[in-house]
């Protein structure tokens, strides 16, 4: 019998709390259990493994990530949505670390085309056609975005930026600019 209170998701908004806490890495269903004071084998009802769990918490994070996203782009175009897009990212991997982490998983086909990912990638092309890209050009520059945005933020959570000036508050703004620059300016062949 399920014990009372306890679903899906409610386990999976706890798993990503404690992701955000110990590390998506660290999570299990022994982890959560213990958050709720109840035996790992009474979760089973609710959850099939730990790898559930931890795909679940990837598609709560992928969907805050595009809802914030875009709040933040809506009525925004080129440069302006090129930033509320950068800087959404960055906060979302900085308030919630573990959580960022799980957005990163590899998920299944079948379950990444059904995630809240492809909502990411269309935001992404609709403020890459301000910019005159082709579709084709496009991909490539979501790829670069990607690796920018991903990165950075990847970097700064282990703390690499913090021991040589200048400062990475100082260093995002002048790189997102670069960004603006080399999407304005994109090569043709």
């Amino acid at each position: 019998m399920a014990r009372a209170g306890l679903t899906p998701e409610r386990l999976t908004r706890a798993g990503a709390e404690l992701a955000d806490d110990i590390g998506f890495e660290q999570v299990t269903v022994s982890a959560v259990a213990r958050q709720f004071d109840v035996k790992a084998a009474s979760l089973y009802s609710h959850l099939k493994s730990t790898q559930d769990l931890k795909t679940r918490i990837a598609l709560l994070a992928l969907e805050e990530m595009a809802e914030q996203a875009a709040e933040a782009v809506a009525g925004r175009s080129g440069h302006d949505a090129l930033i509320a897009f950068a800087n959404t990212y960055r906060s979302y991997a900085r308030a919630h670390p573990g959580r960022y982490a799980a957005s990163q998983m590899r998920l299944d086909p079948e379950t990444a085309a059904a995630s809240a990912g492809r909502r990411h990638s269309q935001m992404m092309r609709a403020i890459l056609r301000g910019y005159g890209l082709t579709d084709l050009d496009q991909t490539h520059a979501v790829r670069l975005l990607g690796s920018v945005f991903h990165g950075y933020a990847s970097l700064e959570s282990v703390g690499a930026f913090s021991h040589s000036p200048p400062d990475s508050e100082e260093s995002w703004p002048r790189i997102l600019d670069a960004l603006d620059s080399m999407l304005t300016n994109w090569p043709t062949h």
